[in-house]
């Protein structure tokens, strides 16, 4: 946290102004919309120190809010691009970000819709910088209290669709972080966690109480950082190719989607073929017995190959 007699990471994070600045607009929180508006300035500092920013990155927020964690960003990144669906925020931010508006891209709307489409039509306003050889620059890192119904979604969509984002530092819910950081053979292990670890790493996580949100959720939270890490071809050694990815995923679906049964059985009432799949499982020296969930990630690497 800021010293004594140091500005606050945000000055927004606090239950009295984020309560005064709702009323002064006449606003309330949309339950539908996942508004819990975060009013804890130490976790704001928390989430500032994951995502390490310096002064040329370019910020994709999602569910900016009334600009919370918006006014920190701005105050360290170089350009903000911030997707909301709840319009009537749209004079809120006018005034709580205007000290910085000229370095804040707002786009309206879902976004599941938005990204990564129209963030990749919002750059071309941006200035060119030295260091990226003056080309307008993509958002190179997510720095969200994400929406809590699309967050699972959104994080992965966002590491397939729009690969200029290298490191991603979210407030989930506590039950996806979970999932997000899950080992093989644990419960909350799944075709998520396999799928997101062939495009990201986990690198760091801490948990948020619910008292640091206004209105408190019935849920508990966390913030997680992913760093875009590829996983390799086991043959070259070398990041694994977009649609190599998109070929393992599609293995991991079908391999997790009857969780009860054996991988081998799992696969091929998903239309594998049985001698084909006895081939590469003699081949990746994967055990046709076992479950889904005892596999890493490497493993489905692997097995995707020989398949």
């Amino acid at each position: 946290m800021p010293g004594a007699g140091e500005a606050p990471y945000s000055y927004l994070a606090n239950v009295r102004e984020t309560r005064a600045t709702l009323a002064r607009f006449g606003l309330v929180t949309k339950h539908r919309l996942g508004q819990n508006f975060l009013v804890s300035d130490a976790v704001v500092g928390k989430i500032l120190g994951l995502a390490e920013l310096v002064g040329d990155d370019v910020v994709l927020e999602v569910g900016p809010g009334i600009g919370t964690l918006t006014v920190a960003l701005l105050a360290r990144a170089r350009k903000v691009i911030a997707v909301e669906a709840d319009r009537a925020l749209e004079p809120v931010l006018a005034t709580t970000c205007a000290q910085d508006a000229e370095r804040l891209t707002l786009l309206w709307g879902d976004a599941l819709r938005l990204v990564p489409s129209a963030v990749v039509a919002s750059t071309g306003s941006l200035p060119s910088s030295p260091s990226f050889s003056g080309v307008a620059p993509m958002p190179n890192k997510l720095v969200s209290n994400l929406p809590y119904q699309l967050a699972a979604t959104l994080i992965l969509k966002l590491l397939q669709e729009l690969p200029s984002v290298g490191r991603l530092v979210v407030m989930i819910q506590a039950e996806v972080a979970d999932r997000i950081c899950a080992g093989p053979g644990s419960r909350a292990y799944g075709a998520y966690t396999a799928k997101l670890a062939l495009w990201g790493q986990v690198t760091g996580r801490f948990e948020v109480g619910r008292g640091s949100f206004l209105p408190p959720p019935h849920v508990d939270s966390a913030v997680v950082r992913i760093d875009r890490a590829p996983m390799a071809d086991p043959k070259t050694g070398l990041d694994l190719t977009p649609s190599q990815l998109d070929w393992v995923a599609r293995v991991i679906d079908a391999a997790f989607a009857q969780r009860r049964k054996t991988i081998r059985n799992s696969l091929s009432a998903c239309g594998f073929e049985r001698p084909r799949l006895d081939e590469a499982f003699a081949r990746s020296g994967i055990a046709p017995t076992i479950r889904a969930e005892s596999l890493s990630p490497s493993d489905f690497v692997s097995l995707a190959d020989a398949l």
